[in-house]
């Protein structure tokens, strides 16, 4: 009787179709299945990963302030938005400068040269522009000079200070803190610089002095106070006398001058006028009227 039954049942239409179906069935539920349990695996490995990271960074939080590692060191620009336009007419004096960068360094100011302590910046096409912070950092003084016209100062890290001159117009105000590219004013003339047309007068000075900012731009403010200090070293050392130098008088020399009975030119020539000495004439190395800090007027 199973037999007959099962012979009956294989029979049917409806059976290969029904078999077929659910063979098919079972196989997308397992597809299923399997796309689920990798999809949970690889959430759980993500958020495994990110509770990880985060309780790493919470245990070495010690809830200090963050200091950074390494300061920021800027490299020092000029002190123009657009520095491919901009030219230098008046360079720094360097006694150590070629003849000709030295005569382009002179300032000819009351029929009297003097020595530039910063260079004078223009565009080429003798226009007005926009005068920049050349580093970060706070803006000290902002005056009204006679000869310069108006002058701002910024001091920086490591006793490095920046004077822009011959400016126009001021955006800023003593005390401000400015960060460098910040538009400090536009350029514009002044009383000493006439020659120059529209410019802005730059300075850049180390503990005061004034060093050549064209021997600085692109380079590390860093660099600015370590090239100074090895120069002044180098300075000391070729002061300092060696014993081989000096020069002692010979003990045998028992010669005596000559005396002559008979006056000599100088001493016949007794109308000469005092006032046309010139001995005690000031030079401009003397007293120079190129730092703002020590104006002539």
């Amino acid at each position: 009787m199973t037999k007959l039954k099962f012979k009956r049942l294989m029979r049917k239409k409806w059976l290969y179709p029904a078999l077929y179906l659910s063979v098919a069935a079972l196989v997308l539920v397992g597809v299923f299945w399997y796309q689920q349990s990798g999809k949970e695996v690889e959430n759980q490995l993500a958020n495994q990963s990110e509770t990880e990271v985060q309780d790493e960074f919470t245990t070495q939080d010690s809830g200090e302030d963050s200091v950074p590692v390494m300061e920021q060191n800027e490299n020092l620009q000029m002190p123009v938005v657009d520095e491919e336009a901009a030219s230098i007419v008046t360079k720094f004096y360097d006694y150590n400068a070629s003849q000709e960068d030295q005569e382009s360094a002179l300032v000819l100011y009351n029929n009297k040269y003097y020595q530039s302590e910063g260079v004078d910046i223009t565009r080429e096409d003798g226009e007005a522009f926009e005068v920049t912070a050349a580093l970060s950092g706070t803006v000290t003084e902002v005056k009204e000079d006679p000869l310069y016209g108006n002058v701002i100062e910024i001091t920086h890290d490591e006793d490095i200070s920046t004077v822009y001159a011959s400016l126009a117009d001021i955006k800023v105000q003593a005390g401000s803190e400015v960060t460098q590219g910040d538009v400090l004013g536009s350029a514009g003339q002044n009383s000493f610089g006439q020659a120059s047309g529209v410019h802005v007068h730059f300075e850049l000075r180390n503990d005061g002095q004034p060093v050549n900012p064209e021997s600085f731009f692109g380079q590390p403010s860093s660099k600015i106070g370590e090239e100074v200090k090895e120069e002044a070293e180098a300075e000391k050392e070729a002061e300092v006398p060696s014993a081989e130098d000096d020069s002692t008088p010979a003990e045998d020399s028992t010669e005596e001058p000559e005396v002559s009975d008979e006056p000599n030119d100088e001493e016949l020539n007794t109308d000469e006028d005092p006032a046309d000495n010139t001995e005690g004439e000031q030079t401009p190395d003397e007293d120079s009227a190129s730092s703002i800090s020590s104006t002539q007027t």
